[in-house]
Protein backbone atom coordinates (compact mmCIF):
# COMPACT_ATOMS: atom_id res chain seq x y z
CA UNK A 1 0.00 0.00 0.00
CA UNK A 2 1.09 3.00 -0.54
CA UNK A 3 -0.08 5.28 1.86
CA UNK A 4 -1.66 2.67 4.75
CA UNK A 5 -3.86 4.96 5.75
CA UNK A 6 -4.72 6.88 2.10
CA UNK A 7 -8.22 6.07 2.78
CA UNK A 8 -8.88 7.62 6.19
CA UNK A 9 -6.98 11.16 4.71
CA UNK A 10 -8.84 11.71 2.34
CA UNK A 11 -12.16 12.11 0.73
CA UNK A 12 -13.46 10.48 -1.76
CA UNK A 13 -13.65 12.68 -5.27
CA UNK A 14 -15.24 11.86 -8.42
CA UNK A 15 -14.11 14.07 -11.46
CA UNK A 16 -16.81 16.53 -11.56
CA UNK A 17 -19.34 17.14 -13.69
CA UNK A 18 -18.89 20.51 -16.24
CA UNK A 19 -21.64 23.09 -15.46
CA UNK A 20 -25.31 21.90 -16.45
CA UNK A 21 -25.44 25.01 -18.39
CA UNK A 22 -22.20 24.92 -20.03
CA UNK A 23 -22.76 21.49 -21.12
CA UNK A 24 -25.93 21.55 -22.52
CA UNK A 25 -25.09 23.94 -24.98
CA UNK A 26 -23.07 21.56 -27.50
CA UNK A 27 -22.01 17.32 -26.94
CA UNK A 28 -18.61 17.45 -25.04
CA UNK A 29 -17.44 15.36 -22.76
CA UNK A 30 -19.70 15.53 -19.18
CA UNK A 31 -16.67 15.84 -16.74
CA UNK A 32 -13.64 18.15 -15.75
CA UNK A 33 -10.19 15.99 -15.49
CA UNK A 34 -8.26 16.38 -11.95
CA UNK A 35 -4.52 16.78 -11.68
CA UNK A 36 -2.21 14.73 -11.32
CA UNK A 37 -2.00 14.83 -8.02
CA UNK A 38 -5.58 14.30 -6.84
CA UNK A 39 -5.21 11.05 -8.81
CA UNK A 40 -2.12 9.91 -6.24
CA UNK A 41 -4.59 10.79 -3.33
CA UNK A 42 -7.84 8.70 -5.11
CA UNK A 43 -5.59 5.56 -5.31
CA UNK A 44 -4.34 5.57 -1.77
CA UNK A 45 -7.83 5.27 -0.69
CA UNK A 46 -7.28 1.58 -2.50
CA UNK A 47 -6.94 -0.64 0.87
CA UNK A 48 -4.94 -3.27 -1.10
CA UNK A 49 -7.92 -5.64 0.74
CA UNK A 50 -6.43 -9.21 1.57
CA UNK A 51 -9.83 -10.38 -0.36
CA UNK A 52 -9.72 -8.06 -3.39
CA UNK A 53 -13.56 -8.35 -4.07
CA UNK A 54 -13.19 -5.47 -7.01
CA UNK A 55 -12.03 -8.31 -8.39
CA UNK A 56 -13.78 -11.02 -7.67
CA UNK A 57 -17.31 -11.66 -9.70
CA UNK A 58 -19.25 -9.03 -7.82
CA UNK A 59 -16.55 -6.67 -9.17
CA UNK A 60 -14.89 -6.30 -12.11
CA UNK A 61 -15.33 -8.46 -15.47
CA UNK A 62 -12.38 -8.12 -16.56
CA UNK A 63 -10.84 -8.98 -13.45
CA UNK A 64 -8.18 -5.56 -13.56
CA UNK A 65 -5.73 -6.25 -11.40
CA UNK A 66 -6.98 -3.22 -9.34
CA UNK A 67 -5.10 -2.85 -6.28
CA UNK A 68 -1.60 -3.32 -8.06
CA UNK A 69 -2.10 -0.55 -10.49
CA UNK A 70 -3.70 2.08 -8.00
CA UNK A 71 -0.83 1.31 -5.73
CA UNK A 72 1.96 2.15 -8.59
CA UNK A 73 -0.14 5.37 -9.43
CA UNK A 74 -0.76 6.20 -5.90
CA UNK A 75 3.27 6.02 -5.82
CA UNK A 76 3.36 7.89 -8.73
CA UNK A 77 4.63 5.27 -11.18
CA UNK A 78 2.23 6.10 -13.89
CA UNK A 79 3.72 4.27 -16.46
CA UNK A 80 3.64 0.84 -14.73
CA UNK A 81 0.50 1.26 -13.55
CA UNK A 82 -0.93 1.62 -17.29
CA UNK A 83 1.33 -1.68 -18.22
CA UNK A 84 -0.65 -3.16 -15.67
CA UNK A 85 -4.00 -2.28 -16.11
CA UNK A 86 -3.21 -3.07 -20.01
CA UNK A 87 -2.62 -6.72 -18.64
CA UNK A 88 -6.41 -7.25 -18.53
CA UNK A 89 -8.30 -4.22 -19.50
CA UNK A 90 -8.57 -3.85 -23.31
CA UNK A 91 -9.92 -0.41 -23.74
CA UNK A 92 -9.38 1.67 -20.44
CA UNK A 93 -10.47 4.79 -22.16
CA UNK A 94 -14.15 3.30 -23.10
CA UNK A 95 -14.55 1.74 -19.68
CA UNK A 96 -13.19 4.94 -17.58
CA UNK A 97 -16.02 6.53 -19.39
CA UNK A 98 -19.05 4.33 -19.88
CA UNK A 99 -18.89 1.68 -16.94
CA UNK A 100 -20.74 1.81 -14.05
CA UNK A 101 -18.28 0.39 -12.30
CA UNK A 102 -19.26 -2.35 -10.69
CA UNK A 103 -15.69 -2.47 -8.99
CA UNK A 104 -16.42 0.74 -6.83
CA UNK A 105 -19.86 -0.95 -5.14
CA UNK A 106 -17.79 -4.02 -4.59
CA UNK A 107 -15.09 -2.40 -3.15
CA UNK A 108 -14.81 -2.84 0.87
CA UNK A 109 -14.92 0.73 1.31
CA UNK A 110 -18.03 1.11 -0.67
CA UNK A 111 -20.19 1.98 2.38
CA UNK A 112 -18.17 4.61 3.03
CA UNK A 113 -17.50 6.01 -0.55
CA UNK A 114 -15.08 3.93 -2.26
CA UNK A 115 -12.61 4.21 -4.38
CA UNK A 116 -12.26 6.29 -8.01
CA UNK A 117 -11.08 3.18 -9.94
CA UNK A 118 -13.58 4.84 -13.03
CA UNK A 119 -11.09 8.11 -13.14
CA UNK A 120 -8.44 6.30 -12.47
CA UNK A 121 -7.97 4.16 -15.38
CA UNK A 122 -8.98 6.84 -17.28
CA UNK A 123 -6.44 9.06 -15.94
CA UNK A 124 -3.68 6.18 -17.00
CA UNK A 125 -4.87 5.55 -20.53
CA UNK A 126 -5.12 9.70 -21.71
CA UNK A 127 -1.85 9.77 -20.18
CA UNK A 128 -0.44 6.91 -21.87
CA UNK A 129 -2.10 8.35 -25.12
CA UNK A 130 -0.52 12.15 -24.31
CA UNK A 131 3.01 10.45 -23.23
CA UNK A 132 3.80 7.86 -25.97
CA UNK A 133 3.10 5.12 -23.56
CA UNK A 134 0.34 3.12 -25.50
CA UNK A 135 1.84 2.82 -29.14
CA UNK A 136 1.24 -0.42 -31.78
CA UNK A 137 1.37 -3.81 -30.40
CA UNK A 138 2.01 -6.50 -33.10
CA UNK A 139 3.17 -9.70 -32.23
CA UNK A 140 6.23 -11.36 -33.26
CA UNK A 141 4.99 -14.47 -35.03
CA UNK A 142 1.55 -14.79 -37.04
CA UNK A 143 -0.34 -17.73 -37.22
CA UNK A 144 -1.31 -18.06 -40.04
CA UNK A 145 -4.53 -18.44 -39.46
CA UNK A 146 -7.22 -15.71 -40.38
CA UNK A 147 -10.23 -15.21 -38.29
CA UNK A 148 -13.21 -13.03 -39.16
CA UNK A 149 -15.30 -11.12 -36.49
CA UNK A 150 -19.03 -10.06 -37.50
CA UNK A 151 -19.51 -6.63 -35.71
CA UNK A 152 -17.05 -4.01 -34.40
CA UNK A 153 -18.61 -3.60 -30.78
CA UNK A 154 -17.20 -3.73 -27.56
CA UNK A 155 -17.33 -7.68 -28.05
CA UNK A 156 -16.25 -7.24 -31.01
CA UNK A 157 -13.46 -4.93 -30.83
CA UNK A 158 -12.56 -7.17 -27.63
CA UNK A 159 -12.15 -10.10 -29.54
CA UNK A 160 -10.39 -8.85 -32.70
CA UNK A 161 -7.62 -7.23 -30.21
CA UNK A 162 -6.98 -10.49 -27.95
CA UNK A 163 -6.69 -13.01 -31.29
CA UNK A 164 -4.47 -10.52 -32.90
CA UNK A 165 -2.23 -10.59 -30.26
CA UNK A 166 -2.33 -13.84 -30.03
CA UNK A 167 -0.84 -13.74 -33.70
CA UNK A 168 -3.54 -14.49 -35.89
CA UNK A 169 -4.55 -12.32 -38.77
CA UNK A 170 -8.01 -10.42 -38.48
CA UNK A 171 -10.44 -9.20 -40.47
CA UNK A 172 -13.80 -7.17 -38.76
CA UNK A 173 -17.06 -6.99 -40.20
CA UNK A 174 -19.07 -4.11 -40.06
CA UNK A 175 -22.44 -2.91 -41.71
CA UNK A 176 -22.22 0.77 -40.69
CA UNK A 177 -20.55 3.31 -42.07
CA UNK A 178 -18.31 3.56 -38.98
CA UNK A 179 -16.43 1.12 -36.79
CA UNK A 180 -17.73 0.52 -32.87
CA UNK A 181 -20.96 -0.52 -32.83
CA UNK A 182 -22.90 0.85 -30.20
CA UNK A 183 -19.79 2.71 -28.89
CA UNK A 184 -19.73 4.95 -31.75
CA UNK A 185 -23.58 4.78 -32.08
CA UNK A 186 -25.84 3.97 -29.12
CA UNK A 187 -23.77 6.45 -26.96
CA UNK A 188 -23.88 9.79 -27.04
CA UNK A 189 -20.76 11.83 -27.92
CA UNK A 190 -21.04 13.77 -24.57
CA UNK A 191 -20.86 10.09 -22.79
CA UNK A 192 -17.76 8.64 -24.98
CA UNK A 193 -16.60 11.17 -27.69
CA UNK A 194 -16.31 9.60 -30.89
CA UNK A 195 -12.50 11.04 -31.26
CA UNK A 196 -11.52 8.36 -28.83
CA UNK A 197 -13.51 5.43 -30.46
CA UNK A 198 -11.59 6.58 -33.79
CA UNK A 199 -8.33 6.69 -32.19
CA UNK A 200 -8.42 3.21 -30.80
CA UNK A 201 -9.62 2.10 -33.96
CA UNK A 202 -6.69 3.86 -35.94
CA UNK A 203 -4.19 2.20 -33.08
CA UNK A 204 -6.04 -1.43 -34.12
CA UNK A 205 -5.41 -1.05 -37.66
CA UNK A 206 -1.72 0.03 -37.15
CA UNK A 207 -1.73 -3.40 -35.57
CA UNK A 208 -2.54 -5.41 -38.39
CA UNK A 209 -6.44 -5.40 -37.51
CA UNK A 210 -8.47 -4.92 -40.47
CA UNK A 211 -12.11 -3.37 -40.70
CA UNK A 212 -14.69 -3.38 -43.54
CA UNK A 213 -17.28 -1.20 -43.18
CA UNK A 214 -20.51 -0.98 -45.09
CA UNK A 215 -20.17 -5.04 -45.65
CA UNK A 216 -23.03 -7.33 -44.28
CA UNK A 217 -21.12 -10.29 -43.65
CA UNK A 218 -22.58 -13.87 -44.91
CA UNK A 219 -21.20 -17.51 -45.17
CA UNK A 220 -19.54 -16.87 -48.67
CA UNK A 221 -17.66 -13.66 -47.81
CA UNK A 222 -16.12 -15.45 -45.26
CA UNK A 223 -15.66 -18.74 -46.74
CA UNK A 224 -11.86 -18.39 -46.45
CA UNK A 225 -11.56 -17.66 -42.73
CA UNK A 226 -10.43 -20.49 -40.28
CA UNK A 227 -12.87 -19.23 -37.64
CA UNK A 228 -15.64 -16.56 -37.70
CA UNK A 229 -16.64 -14.85 -34.24
CA UNK A 230 -20.36 -13.54 -34.37
CA UNK A 231 -20.08 -10.48 -32.48
CA UNK A 232 -23.72 -8.71 -33.88
CA UNK A 233 -25.26 -7.67 -30.36
CA UNK A 234 -28.70 -7.78 -29.09
CA UNK A 235 -30.22 -5.38 -31.93
CA UNK A 236 -34.14 -6.52 -31.71
CA UNK A 237 -35.66 -3.75 -29.61
CA UNK A 238 -38.03 -4.47 -27.40
CA UNK A 239 -41.14 -2.09 -29.07
CA UNK A 240 -45.01 -0.85 -26.98
CA UNK A 241 -47.75 -3.26 -27.78
CA UNK A 242 -50.09 -0.74 -28.11
CA UNK A 243 -52.54 1.32 -30.29
CA UNK A 244 -50.38 3.74 -32.93
CA UNK A 245 -47.31 2.31 -31.60
CA UNK A 246 -46.01 2.57 -35.29
CA UNK A 247 -47.36 6.55 -36.24
CA UNK A 248 -45.17 9.13 -36.99
CA UNK A 249 -43.15 10.60 -34.40
CA UNK A 250 -42.20 7.36 -31.88
CA UNK A 251 -38.85 6.18 -32.65
CA UNK A 252 -36.73 3.35 -30.86
CA UNK A 253 -33.75 4.88 -29.10
CA UNK A 254 -31.18 4.02 -30.46
CA UNK A 255 -32.08 4.80 -33.61
CA UNK A 256 -32.60 8.20 -32.33
CA UNK A 257 -29.35 8.47 -30.66
CA UNK A 258 -27.55 7.00 -33.94
CA UNK A 259 -29.07 9.65 -36.27
CA UNK A 260 -28.05 12.47 -33.63
CA UNK A 261 -24.44 11.16 -33.42
CA UNK A 262 -24.55 10.88 -37.48
CA UNK A 263 -26.05 14.58 -37.77
CA UNK A 264 -22.97 15.56 -35.19
CA UNK A 265 -20.09 14.33 -36.93
CA UNK A 266 -21.73 15.20 -40.42
CA UNK A 267 -21.69 18.61 -38.81
CA UNK A 268 -25.21 18.79 -39.98
CA UNK A 269 -28.44 20.45 -38.17
CA UNK A 270 -28.88 18.59 -34.78
CA UNK A 271 -32.34 19.45 -33.46
CA UNK A 272 -34.19 16.45 -33.73
CA UNK A 273 -36.53 17.22 -31.14
CA UNK A 274 -36.34 21.24 -31.00
CA UNK A 275 -39.61 22.62 -29.80
CA UNK A 276 -41.11 18.51 -29.11
CA UNK A 277 -42.61 17.59 -26.45
CA UNK A 278 -40.92 14.25 -25.50
CA UNK A 279 -41.90 10.91 -23.94
CA UNK A 280 -38.96 8.44 -23.45
CA UNK A 281 -40.15 5.15 -22.16
CA UNK A 282 -37.73 3.25 -20.26
CA UNK A 283 -35.95 4.09 -17.33
CA UNK A 284 -32.25 3.02 -17.84
CA UNK A 285 -29.37 4.09 -18.64
CA UNK A 286 -30.07 4.32 -22.46
CA UNK A 287 -33.41 6.71 -21.20
CA UNK A 288 -31.16 8.51 -19.85
CA UNK A 289 -28.76 9.31 -22.49
CA UNK A 290 -32.31 10.46 -24.74
CA UNK A 291 -33.27 12.62 -21.72
CA UNK A 292 -29.61 14.35 -22.21
CA UNK A 293 -29.74 14.29 -25.92
CA UNK A 294 -33.30 15.96 -26.08
CA UNK A 295 -32.24 18.85 -24.16
CA UNK A 296 -29.59 20.13 -25.95
CA UNK A 297 -31.74 19.56 -29.05
CA UNK A 298 -33.56 22.36 -27.13
CA UNK A 299 -37.31 19.88 -26.37
CA UNK A 300 -40.13 22.00 -24.87
CA UNK A 301 -39.85 19.72 -22.36
CA UNK A 302 -38.86 16.00 -21.53
CA UNK A 303 -40.65 12.85 -19.40
CA UNK A 304 -39.49 9.35 -18.35
CA UNK A 305 -41.42 6.53 -17.97
CA UNK A 306 -40.78 4.13 -15.78
CA UNK A 307 -43.12 1.15 -15.53
CA UNK A 308 -41.48 -0.45 -12.07
CA UNK A 309 -41.41 1.46 -8.81
CA UNK A 310 -39.14 3.72 -8.15
CA UNK A 311 -35.82 1.72 -6.22
CA UNK A 312 -34.93 2.48 -2.31
CA UNK A 313 -32.59 5.44 -1.77
CA UNK A 314 -30.47 2.62 0.40
CA UNK A 315 -29.64 -0.80 0.65
CA UNK A 316 -32.26 -3.19 1.60
CA UNK A 317 -31.62 -6.66 3.47
CA UNK A 318 -31.92 -8.57 0.75
CA UNK A 319 -29.43 -6.77 -1.13
CA UNK A 320 -26.33 -7.01 0.74
CA UNK A 321 -22.88 -5.73 0.04
CA UNK A 322 -20.95 -6.70 -2.52
CA UNK A 323 -23.53 -7.09 -4.15
CA UNK A 324 -24.04 -4.60 -6.97
CA UNK A 325 -26.86 -1.87 -5.23
CA UNK A 326 -30.27 -2.11 -6.15
CA UNK A 327 -30.54 1.61 -5.13
CA UNK A 328 -32.04 4.47 -6.78
CA UNK A 329 -29.51 6.50 -9.16
CA UNK A 330 -29.94 9.95 -10.51
CA UNK A 331 -27.53 10.42 -14.04
CA UNK A 332 -26.87 13.09 -15.65
CA UNK A 333 -29.74 13.53 -17.76
CA UNK A 334 -32.17 13.75 -15.18
CA UNK A 335 -29.72 16.01 -13.45
CA UNK A 336 -29.83 17.94 -16.14
CA UNK A 337 -33.36 17.89 -16.65
CA UNK A 338 -34.15 18.30 -12.95
CA UNK A 339 -32.10 21.63 -13.67
CA UNK A 340 -34.20 22.97 -16.68
CA UNK A 341 -37.47 21.62 -15.81
CA UNK A 342 -37.14 22.35 -11.68
CA UNK A 343 -38.12 18.49 -11.45
CA UNK A 344 -36.73 15.32 -11.63
CA UNK A 345 -38.17 13.84 -15.37
CA UNK A 346 -39.00 10.22 -14.30
CA UNK A 347 -42.70 8.82 -13.54
CA UNK A 348 -42.49 5.44 -11.83
CA UNK A 349 -45.52 2.93 -12.18
CA UNK A 350 -46.76 4.24 -15.38
CA UNK A 351 -46.36 3.10 -19.27
CA UNK A 352 -48.35 4.27 -22.10
CA UNK A 353 -51.83 2.82 -23.04
CA UNK A 354 -52.56 4.58 -26.31
CA UNK A 355 -50.69 6.50 -28.99
CA UNK A 356 -53.22 9.79 -29.89
CA UNK A 357 -52.58 10.74 -33.36
CA UNK A 358 -53.90 13.52 -36.11
CA UNK A 359 -54.82 13.13 -39.45
CA UNK A 360 -51.97 12.75 -41.00
CA UNK A 361 -51.20 9.65 -38.41
CA UNK A 362 -48.43 12.44 -36.53
CA UNK A 363 -48.12 11.83 -33.02
CA UNK A 364 -49.76 14.68 -30.76
CA UNK A 365 -50.34 13.15 -27.35
CA UNK A 366 -50.07 9.79 -25.26
CA UNK A 367 -52.35 8.31 -23.37
CA UNK A 368 -50.56 6.95 -19.95
CA UNK A 369 -52.03 4.53 -17.15
CA UNK A 370 -50.31 3.68 -13.31
CA UNK A 371 -49.72 0.49 -12.48
CA UNK A 372 -49.25 -1.35 -9.74
CA UNK A 373 -47.75 -4.60 -8.53
CA UNK A 374 -50.42 -7.86 -8.22
CA UNK A 375 -49.93 -10.95 -6.11
CA UNK A 376 -48.60 -12.87 -8.49
CA UNK A 377 -45.60 -10.03 -9.07
CA UNK A 378 -46.90 -8.46 -12.07
CA UNK A 379 -47.51 -4.83 -13.22
CA UNK A 380 -50.65 -4.81 -13.82
CA UNK A 381 -53.56 -0.63 -14.51
CA UNK A 382 -54.44 0.81 -12.15
CA UNK A 383 -58.32 1.05 -13.44
CA UNK A 384 -59.55 5.12 -13.88
CA UNK A 385 -55.54 6.14 -13.51
CA UNK A 386 -55.51 7.33 -17.35
CA UNK A 387 -53.52 10.56 -18.13
CA UNK A 388 -53.24 12.35 -21.24
CA UNK A 389 -49.71 13.80 -21.76
CA UNK A 390 -48.78 16.19 -25.34
CA UNK A 391 -46.32 14.15 -27.36
CA UNK A 392 -44.26 14.53 -30.63
CA UNK A 393 -41.87 12.55 -30.20
CA UNK A 394 -42.01 9.55 -28.29
CA UNK A 395 -38.39 7.59 -27.68
CA UNK A 396 -38.41 4.13 -26.57
CA UNK A 397 -36.01 2.72 -24.18
CA UNK A 398 -37.15 -0.02 -22.70
CA UNK A 399 -34.39 -2.75 -23.67
CA UNK A 400 -33.75 -5.29 -26.40
CA UNK A 401 -35.59 -9.09 -26.51
CA UNK A 402 -32.77 -10.83 -29.30
CA UNK A 403 -29.75 -10.91 -31.08
CA UNK A 404 -29.36 -9.70 -34.47
CA UNK A 405 -31.72 -12.20 -36.62
CA UNK A 406 -29.99 -11.51 -40.08
CA UNK A 407 -26.63 -12.67 -38.73
CA UNK A 408 -28.18 -15.75 -37.68
CA UNK A 409 -30.51 -16.59 -40.92
CA UNK A 410 -27.46 -16.14 -43.18
CA UNK A 411 -25.54 -18.70 -41.20
CA UNK A 412 -28.64 -20.68 -40.16
CA UNK A 413 -28.55 -20.69 -36.57
CA UNK A 414 -30.95 -21.28 -33.94
CA UNK A 415 -31.54 -19.39 -30.58
CA UNK A 416 -32.41 -20.24 -27.37
CA UNK A 417 -35.95 -18.51 -26.05
CA UNK A 418 -34.14 -15.49 -24.60
CA UNK A 419 -32.97 -14.87 -28.87
CA UNK A 420 -29.27 -15.66 -27.82
CA UNK A 421 -26.81 -17.51 -29.47
CA UNK A 422 -25.55 -19.42 -26.38
CA UNK A 423 -25.32 -22.87 -26.56
CA UNK A 424 -26.08 -25.47 -24.07
CA UNK A 425 -22.86 -25.87 -22.32
CA UNK A 426 -22.36 -22.52 -22.07
CA UNK A 427 -19.10 -22.50 -24.25
CA UNK A 428 -19.09 -19.36 -27.07
CA UNK A 429 -18.79 -22.80 -29.90
CA UNK A 430 -21.68 -22.67 -32.10
CA UNK A 431 -20.32 -25.45 -34.14
CA UNK A 432 -18.38 -25.76 -37.55
CA UNK A 433 -15.71 -22.89 -37.11
CA UNK A 434 -18.57 -20.32 -35.79
CA UNK A 435 -18.25 -18.63 -32.46
CA UNK A 436 -20.54 -16.04 -30.76
CA UNK A 437 -20.08 -13.47 -28.08
CA UNK A 438 -21.27 -10.06 -26.60
CA UNK A 439 -24.67 -9.30 -25.94
CA UNK A 440 -25.26 -12.14 -29.22
CA UNK A 441 -24.33 -14.46 -26.48
CA UNK A 442 -26.00 -13.58 -23.42
CA UNK A 443 -28.30 -10.81 -24.03
CA UNK A 444 -28.04 -6.98 -23.27
CA UNK A 445 -25.88 -6.15 -21.08
CA UNK A 446 -22.95 -4.11 -20.38
CA UNK A 447 -19.92 -2.67 -22.11
CA UNK A 448 -17.29 -3.98 -19.59
CA UNK A 449 -18.66 -7.54 -19.53
CA UNK A 450 -19.17 -7.54 -23.39
CA UNK A 451 -15.59 -6.73 -23.40
CA UNK A 452 -14.43 -9.51 -21.07
CA UNK A 453 -17.29 -12.50 -23.32
CA UNK A 454 -15.38 -10.80 -26.38
CA UNK A 455 -11.74 -12.02 -24.57
CA UNK A 456 -12.97 -15.08 -23.80
CA UNK A 457 -14.50 -16.00 -26.67
CA UNK A 458 -11.37 -15.27 -28.60
CA UNK A 459 -9.13 -17.26 -25.70
CA UNK A 460 -11.79 -20.50 -27.07
CA UNK A 461 -11.42 -19.47 -30.71
CA UNK A 462 -7.59 -19.70 -30.19
CA UNK A 463 -7.67 -22.82 -28.72
CA UNK A 464 -9.95 -24.15 -31.56
CA UNK A 465 -7.08 -22.80 -34.15
CA UNK A 466 -3.88 -24.60 -32.26
CA UNK A 467 -5.52 -27.52 -32.26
Amino acid sequence: MGTATGFMEYSRKENPFRDVKERLSDYEDLHVAQPAEERFCQASRCMNCGVPFCQSGFGCPLHNLIPEWNDLLCRGQEQEALERLLETAPFPEFTGRVCPALCEKACNLSEEGGVTNRDNELYLIEKGFEQGWVRPRTPKTRTGKHVAVVGSGPSGLAAADLLNRLGHQVTVYERADRAGGLLTYGIPNMKLPKGIVERRIHLMEAEGVAFRLNTDADPEKLGNADAVVLCGGARKPRSLNVENADAKGVYFAVDFLTETTKRLLAGEDNRLACGKHVLVIGGGDTGNDCVGTVLRQGCASVTQLEMMPAPPEFRTPGNPWPEWPRTLRTDYGQMEAAEVQGNDPRVYETTVKRVIIDAGGQMTAAETVKLHRTPDGKMAPVEGSEQTLPCDLMLIAAGFVGCDEKTREAFSLSADSRGRLLPEDQSHYLGGKLFSAGDMRTGQSLVVRALADGRAAARETDRYLRK
